[in-house]
């Protein structure tokens, strides 16, 4: 029988496979893991005066956003700006301290990132989150297992998920990994790794995907790439993005809010945000090219 090892939760695309990776017929998914309908004029992510302080010191302080569906957002700013933690409080691993974050509408503040997950929101880290003993093929099934219905159990084997299976294939197809369907995740490159982890996010069928510097750490060729994967597996739906590389953010972005010391200091188009003159002393320099 197939296994999935136990331990640490990866990221929030990815069930968490505490035992074997077995699961028992489809069930309907429980009343906290519906998804928010879409509606109109509501936006696919929303922060209102979001706040996080770790005892007296203040790391998020004050963020209002509101990022429309289907809309490539950048979030940017120096080192310490407090990109991540912004990252982690929308999608639950970290508690605001106050302020309230909603998900097409519906509140999710201090809910659970599991929680947050099942009602339509996936991220990537800026530390590669993948399960690396097991196949390329292996670990797009996981992602998959949730949103089809399935529970985690001994009794079924893994092997016997058609619609699983199916799902893991068409994923790997688009992320472009289908020749390294069996290999073992962990002997990928660093820039297959990066795009299995894009395909473990979006694979759950998540509609706004959170992705931390999904870039860091390639060449430009690699980049590049990344970029054309990115746009790709983020057809249709909503994408939030923290990334440094300013070519990367000004080619994918059609908004770009800029966090400076915890605080959005502008929320604009590309175009705009290149000449914002607050923007280039803080954090873009004298010139972007």
């Amino acid at each position: 029988m197939n296994e999935i090892p136990s331990g640490a939760s990866r990221a929030t695309s990815v069930p968490n496979p505490q035992a074997q990776a077995a699961a028992d017929e489809p069930q309907a998914q429980p009343s906290v893991a519906t998804r928010p309908a879409a509606v109109p004029g509501v936006p696919a992510l929303e922060l209102e005066a979001v706040c996080k302080a770790f005892g007296k010191t203040e790391i998020i302080r004050g963020v209002d956003l509101a990022i429309g569906r289907g809309e490539r957002h950048a979030l940017i700013g120096p080192n310490g700006a407090g990109k991540s933690t912004l990252f982690h409080l929308i999608s639950g691993r970290l508690e605001t301290s106050s302020g309230s974050i909603r998900l097409n509408g519906q509140e999710v503040t201090g809910l659970p990132p599991y929680r947050i997950n099942r009602m339509g929101l996936a991220r990537s880290f800026q530390i590669t989150n993948i399960f690396p003993r097991l196949s390329v093929f292996e670990n797009i099934r996981c992602a998959t297992l949730f949103p089809l219905g399935y529970r985690y159990t001994f009794l079924r084997r893994l092997s016997r998920l058609t619609d699983a299976a199916e799902r893991a294939e068409n994923v790997l197809e688009r992320i472009g990994l289908r020749s390294r369907r069996e290999t073992l995740a962990g002997n990928l490159t660093y820039a297959e790794q990066r795009a299995l982890e894009i395909g473990i996010t979006v694979a759950g069928g998540a509609d706004v995907i959170l992705l931390d510097e999904p870039t860091a750490g390639m060449s430009r060729s690699e980049s590049d790439q990344a970029v054309a994967l990115i746009r790709r597996m983020t057809e249709g739906k909503t994408l939030v993005m923290v990334e440094h590389d300013m070519g990367v953010v000004f080619g994918l972005a059609d908004r770009i809010s800029v966090l400076v010391y915890g605080q959005v200091i502008a929320t604009d188009t590309p175009q705009a945000i290149r000449t914002n003159a607050a923007v280039r002393e803080a954090y873009l320099g004298k010139t972007v090219d």
